[in-house]
């Protein structure tokens, strides 16, 4: 235990049958809530919050992968490690990467070797949020802020974890962004991104878990981006309506390939019209407007 009383849940996992579709597990815990994920020789390693019962956690964590993924058996094990270790551990396999022909993502250690006429270049250290350039998700969504993104846009980012997708609505012009997040730690290290990328006039940090009534009573605004799972998107698809003005657009994302169909569905029932999906392995990101 640390001397701040923070320390961190290691978990394990690896399913021998996996053949060439391991990397799923990854995918798998990232649904599950993780802190982060990487691959130690066919093991892939994750971190999240100190659980109350960990056995009840193990017991969960099992058959929510399995569930995610469709990959069994899986062999689980699990460790704790302080704080401290963490933050070091994470920053192992971050680098520059390009996610569009302009937007590029990068960690303060690791500067982008080659900046072009027309860059829009973030600098992003996640510390103990979700959200890097490394995750398909996150991808899907900046490849579909990158030309949709106007002027003077209002916009909101529920879930916002790192701050990530805030940073880049802020770079592609953008008015204003209310970031909304639920958890302390997320929101400490997207102060700081935010502060690193010199958007604080921009990027507004809401600390809160979203709801439905909350969304409406943030409105309007011209655009959401609402990167989670699919389980915590579905109750908020009023509240997405309610907060955007009429032909405002709506970004959904942390949904898996076998959940898009519902998540379509369920979109265009509460008045959103279909435009575009961003495909980037098993992960769906997809784009709507208000239509009614």
């Amino acid at each position: 235990m640390t001397g701040d009383g923070r320390r961190w849940l290691q978990l394990r996992v690896r399913c021998p049958s996996a053949g060439d579709r391991s990397d799923l597990l990854a995918d798998g815990l990232l649904a599950f809530g993780a802190r982060g994920v990487e691959e130690r020789g066919g093991w892939y390693v994750s971190y999240f919050d100190e659980p109350d019962n960990v056995d009840d956690f193990l017991v969960r964590a099992a058959s929510s992968i399995e569930r995610e993924t469709g990959l069994s058996p899986l062999r689980i094990e699990h460790e704790w490690q302080p704080h401290e270790a963490w933050e070091e551990t994470w920053k192992r396999g971050l680098g520059p990467r390009r996610v569009t022909e302009r937007v590029v993502v990068h960690p303060s250690w690791a500067p982008p070797n080659e900046v072009r006429s027309g860059d829009v270049v973030i600098r992003l250290d996640p510390g103990m949020a979700f959200g890097t350039a490394e995750h398909g998700t996150t991808r899907g969504c900046i490849r579909l802020l990158d030309g949709l993104v106007r002027p003077g846009d209002r916009l909101l980012d529920v879930g916002a974890g790192s701050g990530i997708l805030s940073i880049a609505a802020a770079h592609l012009g953008a008015h204003a962004v209310t970031a909304i997040e639920g958890d302390g730690y997320a929101c400490e290290a997207m102060l700081e991104n935010i502060e690193a990328n010199g958007v604080e006039r921009v990027v507004s940090v809401v600390e809160a878990w979203a709801t439905a009534a909350s969304l409406s009573a943030m409105g309007p605004v011209d655009g959401v981006i609402a990167n989670i799972e699919a389980g915590l998107l579905a109750p908020l698809h009023e509240g997405f309506h309610s907060a955007l003005v009429p032909g405002g657009w709506l970004i959904l994302s942390g949904i898996l390939g076998h959940e898009w169909p519902d998540s379509r569905q369920r979109a265009e029932s509460h008045g959103f019209s279909f435009e575009a999906l961003d495909e980037d392995g098993d992960w769906r990101s997809g784009l709507f407007r208000r239509s009614r």
